[in-house]
């Protein structure tokens, strides 16, 4: 690899490490780059390079989440726990039917614009909690949605699974962004966990690469986590804005111009 792809990628890595932290979507800036970085490289080992790193920026803020804030630990403990092992058989399936994208682009746009919409026209959701929606049933349609659908879509493909977490806790159980990031963390880190044993049984992970990577997502990923602590759900409502129309840019290219 030359100097070029290396800057490229320890870069990406260090960028999606604090947009990950703060509210999700890293894959958008860590895939693509990968992509272009290891042309040659099977598409398999790409995502199991790209769960190396991202794992590791996702924990690390994680854990600064856990020391600095109340995380509902009734939702976010299960959901993490499934999260292992439905993200495993996504990535078991990704390694064994290779996914179309041209199938799920449209789909997951169709899904983002909602939730741009919804986070354009409703600019009080999120910021403030809303407790009274926290009922049992609440709690454990959000454990599995967590836990399985976003799981399964992180196991096979990966990017905006942090925002679609974050979404799922504050319209769902009334989280407001900053605790619904902090929850997300510990559901992404078990997406993480559970496609990167996978990827790496199979022999698709990239290590020296991955490491060197994880390390500069780690470091992305503090400076997120403490930026979103000290700024608020306010801060994290504009970032996870900015990173959803990102996404539909992104997705919108690919689907008709790429």
């Amino acid at each position: 690899m030359d100097a070029g792809s290396l800057t490229l990628l320890l870069t990406a890595a260090t960028a999606a490490g604090w947009v990950d932290a703060v509210v999700g979507g890293g894959g958008l800036l860590l895939l693509p780059a990968l992509l272009i970085g290891l042309p040659q490289t099977p598409l398999a080992t790409v995502l199991g390079t790209n769960k190396m790193t991202a794992i590791a920026g996702t924990t690390s803020a994680a854990i600064t989440y856990a020391r600095r804030t109340r995380i509902d630990w009734r939702v976010a403990g299960p959901a993490g726990l499934i999260a292992i092992v439905v993200s495993g058989f996504g990535a078991w399936l990704a390694i064994a039917l290779t996914p179309n994208k041209d199938v799920y682009r449209p789909v997951v746009l169709a899904i983002l614009v909602a939730v741009a919409l919804f986070v354009t026209f409703r600019p009080s959701s999120g910021i403030y909690p809303h407790p009274e929606r926290r009922t049992t049933g609440r709690a454990a349609l959000a454990v599995a949605l967590a836990g399985g659908v976003i799981a399964l879509y992180d196991g096979m493909i990966g990017p905006g699974t942090g925002t679609f977490l974050v979404l799922t806790f504050t319209t769902v159980i009334g989280a407001d962004f900053l605790h619904g990031s902090a929850m997300a963390k510990i559901v992404n880190a078990g997406t993480n966990l559970g496609a990167l044993i996978v990827f790496a049984i199979d022999g698709h992970v990239w290590w020296q690469l991955g490491a060197a990577m994880a390390v500069c997502n780690i470091v992305g990923a503090q400076i997120g986590a403490r930026m979103a602590l000290k700024r608020g759900s306010g801060f994290v409502r504009i970032v996870l804005l900015v990173v959803v129309l990102a996404l539909i840019a992104r997705l919108s290219y690919d689907q008709w111009l790429a």
